[in-house]
């Protein structure tokens, strides 16, 4: 069973700097929950794109059996490394666990933003403005 739970919440409560975050949990009845997490940005389809991007992203993870600690930890040292403003995400470095999910995660992300008549790079600014 597929049990996924998506809030948009603001940028300061993620638990580090990104506009989206997974993770497992537990829900309200003990089973085990997909969290996710997208940064408010003010455009809904936005936010419907980060949770898309994340929910891909975060099932083919799970599928390849790649830890979800594994990737946070990795995003978290990455972020720290990081210049201000640099353009490249964790998920596109050579070195993320996870490279490969990313990318397919992102390639969905824009055929559904071309559908949704989002501009790529109005999108990306307002991402890496947060």
């Amino acid at each position: 069973m597929l049990n996924v739970q998506i809030r948009t919440i603001p940028h300061h409560f993620q638990e580090y700097d990104t506009v989206g975050n997974y993770w497992r949990d537990l829900d309200e009845a003990g089973g085990e929950c997909l969290q996710i997490r997208v940064s408010r940005m003010g455009d809904r389809r936005y936010e419907f794109l980060v949770a898309l991007h994340e929910l891909i992203e975060a099932f083919l993870c799970d599928w390849r059996r790649i830890p979800f600690s594994q990737i946070t930890r990795f995003d978290i040292e990455y972020e720290s490394k990081r210049r201000k403003g640099e353009p490249i995400e964790p998920g596109d470095s050579i070195q993320a666990p996870y490279r490969r999910e990313h990318q397919f995660a992102e390639r969905v992300e824009r055929l559904v933003a071309r559908e949704l008549e989002v501009q790529w790079a109005q999108y990306s600014r307002a991402v890496q403005r947060l």
